[in-house]
């Protein structure tokens, strides 16, 4: 797989991935991470809280912003350098979410990329807003 070099990336360019959160993305979250919070477990509970309902991590979310760099934009051979976010809202089982970077800035004496990271959910609303800095690894 060939990496994109810093100098074909342009200001404005952007990806996206799509993503329906399901049980089994929950449960395999919990289990790769060991966060069984049961608001996201345990319906009942969850009833109970401001959310009404069980919800995703919002590191489940934002994993799919990984997806985009990693796989789309800038794509293989990106090292992510910093993340910041915000968790707007929530993610339910059934959700589908969109992931969306877009490259805002690039630092030409350290090759460093800014992108805005932005997760969307089906009906339009943001429910993580950020922005990451990456660098691109030379791959052979």
């Amino acid at each position: 797989m060939k990496a994109t070099e810093y100098e074909d990336i342009e200001i404005g360019q952007s990806a996206e991935v799509v993503r329906t959160i399901t049980e089994d993305d929950i449960q395999t979250f919990g289990d790769l991470s060991g966060d069984y919070n049961p608001l996201h477990f345990d319906e009942e509970w969850a009833k109970t809280t401001m959310f009404g309902s069980r919800i995703a991590h919002g590191i489940l979310t934002a994993a799919f912003i990984s997806t985009a760099i990693g796989m789309k934009l800038p794509g293989p051979g990106t090292i992510y350098m910093s993340q910041k976010m915000r968790f707007m809202g929530p993610v339910r089982i059934g959700d589908t979410v969109t992931a969306r970077v877009e490259v805002v800035q690039k630092d030409d004496t350290k090759k460093r990329i800014t992108l805005s990271t932005v997760c969307t959910n089906q009906d339009g609303e943001v429910v993580l807003d950020g922005e990451a800095l990456v660098t691109l690894m030379k791959m052979e």
